[in-house]
């Protein structure tokens, strides 16, 4: 890094791991900088494989200032960490030195075009771990690097030692002296409007001997400690090797998702005329996104939109018995009428879609799109590419199956026959509905495909089309889950759904907002058209209400599955995660207008999600005591935008519990109060260390408070 601070002894020095392959070296003593190449090693005839060098060798030492351990570092900085645009995220590294003289450390931030950002000074974590950390922010979308800079810092040290030698009397004239070369030394790395000349003023009153010596080193006050801060003087700089950094548009970590199927809103299903079920088309799906606008959602997702197949269609609740009149599974994709590239007839058509697109982007929303890697026994690829899929003993083509589930209608892809042409295809279709205006995909069930797979088409995607994104909807085992993330995947379903307890969803967040925040962004949907947990068949109305404030407080991104503000919780039969009746089989009109909806709360909450920067990001949770295994505290601080929540996890008691609050994570210093106001009830407190808390699931579950420090 060439520093905008001109210090008149700076070296720049690769530690551990830089490459020593046809890089440049750089050198910079009294002002001066020299440039030398480092030549490529030689080639063994033999082997072909690279000599080493001394040179080689001398690359791969560690820094003149040790740096270590540099966090975030994905899979050991292989793959890039993650970020969006404008959020805050902590760069770490341990940093010390021989001896006792003191050391600074600072990183260097660089955008997709090589240009360092502004200076970021580190400060130790914590007293005598030499642990360094600060927070930086990228300003842009597009692939930047991070790296660390550790440097002997002689003012620091000039200093700690003049701080006991003048009071002691100890060679005080010869003390102040060296200060002042030392200052005159940073002076011109200082620029001119930011106090090179208080810097100059303070070295000469270090020489004014009729001065008495304390009061010649009280020169150095607050405002020129903050100069030198900002412009220290630095010296034996050495350099970790550079990060990679994704950064994406806010989107990628923010927005509150709705997911409906469009064949339901609208559809007209006439039991005792027992006339045959009528669906909903694009046009009138449309008519419902107001009031989705309205609840304050950034996404509309559509399950598969395209032609479902007749073979072994489903009927209710997953039977195989399918009359006639049954509409089908709409992950059942392809029929006569087409494939992933076509839209459902009873929908409407292209231009039908287009015009929904339009729609939600005129209220300020995104579409979303399932897309399914798979297709039914109709679909146009079982006959123009057989090689796509696998075959029985008996020759017949492997349905799906999640035992003890079975999927008859649906034929899983093969990616081992023919992956480039499966690639390909697959780019296709992306392409075709980005084309369509689609910026955002649901992927359904990446974790039952090749991860090399997903590699291949995300970076490609991402090569032309940086904002596309895309959520993995993975219920799978945490390395696959991880994976998914760290090659590409903007956003991962998690485990919220099944956290329901204190203690497990205080770890899973601890984990999800600390070091997996690198590479795995979390959205959180209490349910989906596959899953209603047990907590909300049997909580009733308060346990929806309980986990929509959760999902919508505890991470940026949430998905509500339509039906959720009607707390539908009928499971097809005991001990079952299926809906009766589910959706994904049948048509389901419903009745928006009931006066007992939770659209008044969700709406409140994506209010407050707008209204808070802090409830926009992930790395910011901190988790408060309670003494009460029932009662859940939790902050995000963002500036002077704190939000602190307190919830009651159980649907069915009242709960009361004493708070500790971790007053630093709130921002206020020891003894202060706090001014909090209750976002849900309107209520105001004034609240210190410690305070009692009372909450009725069915009344007031949850305290949303902002939080500011009380007037003394």
């Amino acid at each position: 890094m060439r520093d905008v601070r001109e210090s008149h002894q700076e070296q720049v020095e690769p530690t551990s791991g830089t490459s020593g392959t046809g890089k440049t070296r750089t050198t910079r003593t009294t002002g001066r900088t020299s440039t030398t190449r480092t030549p490529r090693a030689p080639r063994s005839p033999q082997s072909a494989k690279p000599v080493k060098t001394a040179e080689d060798e001398q690359q791969h030492m560690i820094g003149r200032i040790p740096v270590l351990d540099v966090s975030p570092r994905v899979d050991c900085g292989t793959r890039p960490a993650k970020s969006v645009v404008g959020e805050p995220f902590e760069v770490s590294a341990t940093v010390f030195r021989e001896g006792h003289d003191a050391v600074g450390a600072n990183v260097v931030l660089r955008d997709p075009k090589g240009r360092s950002g502004p200076w970021t000074p580190m400060h130790e974590l914590a007293p005598g771990t030499d642990r360094w950390g600060a927070e930086v922010v990228a300003t842009a979308p597009g692939r930047w690097t991070y790296s660390v800079e550790a440097w002997s810092d002689p003012l620091a040290t000039w200093r700690h030692h003049a701080e006991i030698k003048i009071p002691a009397g100890i060679d005080t004239a010869l003390v102040l002296e060296e200060g002042a070369l030392l200052l005159e030394r940073a002076a011109p790395g200082v620029p001119k409007k930011e106090g090179r000349a208080l810097v100059l003023a303070a070295a000469v009153t270090l020489r004014q001997a009729e001065l008495d010596p304390t009061a010649r080193l009280a020169a150095l006050d607050v405002e020129l400690t903050r100069i030198l801060t900002r412009y220290p003087l630095r010296e034996l700089v050495s350099a970790s090797r550079p990060s990679a950094l994704q950064v994406d548009r806010e989107r990628a970590l923010y927005g509150s998702w709705y997911e409906f199927f469009p064949r339901s809103e609208g559809a007209v299903v006439d039991h005792r005329g027992h006339r045959a079920p009528v669906s909903g088309t694009l046009r009138t799906a449309a008519e419902r996104l107001p009031a989705v606008a309205a609840m304050g959602f950034d996404v509309v997702y559509l399950p598969p939109i395209h032609p479902i197949g007749r073979a072994y269609r489903k009927g209710p609740n997953n039977s195989l018995d399918a009359g006639p009149d049954d509409v089908g599974s709409p992950w059942a994709i392809g029929s006569p009428e087409g494939g992933h590239d076509a839209v459902h007839p009873d929908l409407g058509t292209i231009e039908d879609f287009d015009a929904f697109v339009a729609r939600a982007a005129e209220l300020g929303m995104e579409v979303a799109l399932d897309f399914a890697l798979q297709c039914s026994p109709d679909h146009p690829w079982v006959e123009k590419h057989p090689e796509w899929f696998t075959r029985r003993a008996d020759g017949t083509i492997a349905y799906a199956e999640n035992p003890p589930k079975k999927y008859q209608d649906i034929f899983p892809i093969n990616f081992d026959q023919d992956f480039e042409g499966l690639v390909a295809e697959t780019l296709r279709l992306l392409r075709y509905w980005m084309a369509h205006g689609v910026r955002i995909f649901r992927v359904d069930n990446p974790h039952t495909k090749p991860v090399l797979f997903w590699e291949k088409v995300l970076a490609d995607i991402a090569r032309t089309d940086p904002d596309v994104l895309f959520l993995a909807e993975a219920f799978t085992r945490p390395a696959m889950m991880h994976t998914l993330g760290k090659i590409g995947f903007h956003q991962s379903y998690t485990y919220f759904t099944w956290r329901t307890g204190k203690q497990e969803l205080t770890e899973y967040l601890t984990e999800l907002s600390g070091e997996a925040a690198a590479y795995m962004r979390p959205n959180f949907f209490p349910s989906t058209p596959d899953i209603l947990h047990a907590y909300l068949q049997h909580g009733g109305r308060p346990a929806f209400a309980i986990r929509a404030i959760l999902a919508a407080t505890l991470t940026p991104s949430l998905g509500i599955y339509a039906g959720y503000e009607l707390y539908e919780n009928a499971p097809v039969r005991p001990g079952s995660e299926e809906f009766l009746d589910s959706e994904k089989y049948q048509l389901r009109p419903r009745d928006w207008a009931r006066p007992d909806s939770l659209a008044p709360l969700l709406t409140t909450l994506n209010t407050l999600r707008r209204e808070h920067r802090a409830l926009q990001l992930l790395r910011n949770l901190r988790f408060h005591h309670t003494d009460n295994d029932q009662v859940l505290a939790y902050s995000k601080r963002h500036g002077e935008d704190t939000v602190l929540v307190v919830v009651n996890l159980d649907p069915h008691h009242t709960h009361e519990a004493t708070l500790s609050l971790d007053l630093p994570a709130l921002g206020l210093g020891p003894g202060d109060l706090a001014e909090v106001h209750d976002q849900l009830s309107g209520a105001h407190y004034r609240w210190g260390d410690h305070n009692y808390v009372r909450l009725d699931p069915t009344q007031q579950p949850a305290h949303i408070l902002t939080v500011r420090r009380a007037d003394s």
